[in-house]
């Protein structure tokens, strides 16, 4: 069986950084101690100076497969997310046709058995007439169930009230939920077409305002304390909605929060430069905004952080605004984003990883995953913060060609990424050969990447 030591690295896990050696046998973490003695065959990587973190979970991303593949697919977007962290995912319902039937759903899983890089779930999307397929839904196999409350478009849409009342109380799954008020902003568009004929870029947080999200988010809570649900409120955005969460360590917790990170990063000041690069649904909010999510990060009021990634083609994103789909490529960039964070003192390293790892492992129950322990799967990240990464469209690995993010220089780079044991990515920087390593199916069968299975 396959052995790889890695040597001195800052090994983050649970709170602490402990410069220590680790061991991969096969798929899991075999030992980690120091001083660990190497064995003939052992493939030996130096991480001195560098952290060693268990791979981002990513519990929102869109990668466009089946039926929109122009924008990316499993293949291409888990690709780009290994290169960035992300050891694993959970997708979304919004492909075409949308997931909303366990036979949809599980095509998907034989999609990504087929062609993933990083492990996978996929979620039920919900409609309002889709509760006996809801009900079906196996805690064990299956990551959650999506609701859109409002602000959606086509059968994905829940609004009405009796239909949302029976998904919160007879889901035997975790309830995500994307929380914006459909009559709200309608409301807004309406008030501010009495001031404007055509709407910007500049408008978007002003339509989708702090007002739509804390009602539909409040009402999402009042659901699931009725029926005692457990509820997973997606892409926070505002100060408003944080009072709705409690503060505290996330065990225990039957009503989390996440936070993306576009919205921890970017604010209203951006569209100016970035325009509809950065539209995306809940809006990019205000300065006021980004800096109260940062600091929920530290109460506990923001459990996760995820991305939400959702790539676009460069030429849909240069359609006037009203026209211009909502979402933006992330995977590549976001654990990067975080390391600035903490470079610029607003997060701190351990901080990164129990938002992005331990807590996702915590609320979904995932087995084996999001720590740095001895029989845990071997889903690892090797980061160095002092090798600067300039984000270019040209190195972007996003099928859609681009990211929000080009122009900047990062201060960390990924120098490996693990997937239960298997080296799935190599910075092309670390390579001699200057090649991207990412591994082709193993054998006609065989993909790195697993389904992720659930404790629940």
């Amino acid at each position: 069986m396959s052995a790889m030591l890695i040597k001195n690295a800052r090994v983050v896990n649970e709170g602490i950084t402990t410069k220590t050696d680790l061991l991969i046998v096969g798929k899991r973490i075999e030992r980690i101690a120091k001083n660990i003695p190497p064995k003939p065959n052992d493939e030996v990587i130096d991480a001195q100076g560098c952290y060693l973190i268990p791979g981002m979970i990513d519990d929102q991303v869109h990668f466009r497969e089946p039926g929109l593949t122009h924008k990316g697919s499993i293949a291409t977007e888990s690709r780009a997310a290994v290169a960035g962290g992300i050891t694993s995912y959970m997708e979304m319902p919004n492909v075409n046709p949308a997931t909303t039937t366990i036979e949809a759903l599980e095509r998907k899983f034989e999609i990504a058995s087929q062609n993933s890089l990083a492990n996978y779930s996929f979620y039920l999307g919900a409609t309002e007439d889709n509760l006996e397929q809801i009900k079906q839904l196996d805690p064990v196999r299956h990551c959650g169930v999506k609701v859109f409350m409002g602000a959606s478009t086509g059968d994905l849409l829940v609004e009405d009230p009796q239909a949302l009342d029976d998904i919160f109380r007879d889901s035997p799954v975790l309830i995500v939920t994307h929380c914006e008020s459909g009559p709200i902003i309608a409301q807004n568009q309406e008030q501010l077409r009495q001031k404007k004929a055509d709407f910007t870029i500049q408008d978007h947080p002003i339509l989708r305002d702090d007002k739509a999200c804390y009602a539909s988010s409040s009402y999402a809570i009042e659901l699931a304390k009725k029926h005692n649900s457990q509820l997973h409120v997606l892409h926070i955005t505002t100060a408003k909605e944080l009072a709705l969460f409690s503060e505290g360590a996330i065990q225990g917790k039957r009503i989390t929060a996440e936070a993306c990170v576009h919205h921890l990063w970017f604010t209203n000041n951006d569209y100016a430069v970035l325009g509809n690069q950065i539209k995306c649904n809940p809006a990019i909010k205000y300065p006021s905004d980004r800096d109260a999510l940062l600091a929920a990060l530290s109460t506990g009021q923001i459990d996760i952080i995820a991305t939400d990634h959702a790539p676009h083609t460069w030429g849909e994103k240069q359609a006037p605004y009203e026209h211009a789909p909502a979402g933006l490529p992330l995977v590549q960039h976001a654990l990067l984003s975080l390391f600035e964070h903490v470079r610029l003192g607003t997060m701190t390293v351990t901080q990164v990883v129990e938002k992005t790892a331990h807590n996702p492992s915590i609320r979904y129950a995932i087995q084996k995953r999001g720590f740095i322990r001895e029989g845990y799967y071997a889903d690892l990240v090797l980061v160095d913060p002092q090798a600067p990464t300039l984000v270019s469209n040209e190195n972007s690995l996003y099928q859609c060609g681009w990211s929000p993010f080009a122009g900047h220089e990062f201060s960390a780079q990924i120098k490996h990424t693990w997937v239960n044991g298997s080296m799935v990515y190599t910075n092309p920087d670390a390579c001699k050969n200057k090649n991207t390593h990412v591994p082709q199916r193993q054998s006609d069968n065989e993909m790195p990447a697993m389904r992720l299975s659930f404790e629940r």
